[in-house]
């Protein structure tokens, strides 16, 4: 489905990582990519502007980070991005220009474009956020299935197989994701779609929707 790919959800230009989406089409396909794709772009990123911390963790000289923040590498963290008290980076993320990690939010083999907000309670895991998308307090992606089967993405014209067992949401560019919500594995959502708080999603969304519950979606107006 073309409302699935890449071009349609992102603006790659608000991304340092542009280059791992070259020759994909579904924006799911660099998630086994991107620990790699740090760990040579970390190495080529300006020593003027970024300072290399520990094992494989760049940060931004612009970035706040709270002392009591914890960050495993690999990973990058953006110019102006806030990395808030007790944040937890697990590794193979990419925080994003302007981005806010919360307290208590834990990241895990995510892309955050820049200016996304998981600002508060937040768990988001094998995931791709596009820019300026937020979530909610309390809102977070479940990334395995219950039965640990690999993952598919439903669709009006039917399931599409992803191959992977780990794969939490694909956030367009804008959405919002209400307080409390649930994103079920294989959900992607559409740019500029609002998501109701407490919801629980496990599905292609279209862009520019209002998501109220399963079964009830209506177009933004």
């Amino acid at each position: 489905m073309k409302e699935l790919t890449v071009k349609e959800l992102y603006n790659l230009e608000e991304t340092i990582a542009k280059d791992i989406f070259e020759g994909v089409t579904y924006p799911w396909e660099v998630l086994p990519k991107i620990s790699a794709f740090i760990l040579e772009l970390g190495n080529t990123l300006s020593e003027d502007e970024y300072e290399k911390v520990g094992e494989n963790v760049w940060i931004a000289k612009t970035a706040k980070i709270a002392p009591t923040a914890y960050i495993n590498g690999p990973a990058i963290i953006g110019k102006g991005a806030e990395v808030r008290h007790c944040a937890f980076i697990r590794g193979n993320a990419i925080v994003g220009e302007g981005a806010v990690v919360g307290n208590s939010t834990e990241l895990k083999n995510v892309i955050l474009f820049n200016k996304v907000q998981v600002p508060h309670y937040n768990y988001v895991g094998d995931s791709v956020l596009g820019y300026k998308a937020h979530m909610g307090a309390g809102s977070i992606t479940s990334n395995v299935k219950s039965d640990k089967t690999l993952t598919t993405v439903k669709t009006p014209e039917g399931p599409i197989e992803t191959g992977l067992k780990k794969f939490g949401a694909m956030l367009g560019d804008e959405v919002e994701v209400g307080c409390g919500s649930v994103l079920n594995p294989g959900t992607v959502i559409g740019r500029h779609t609002n998501i109701y708080p407490l919801s629980m999603v496990r599905e292609f969304i279209p862009a520019n929707s209002i998501y109220k519950k399963r079964g009830e979606v209506v177009e933004k107006y």
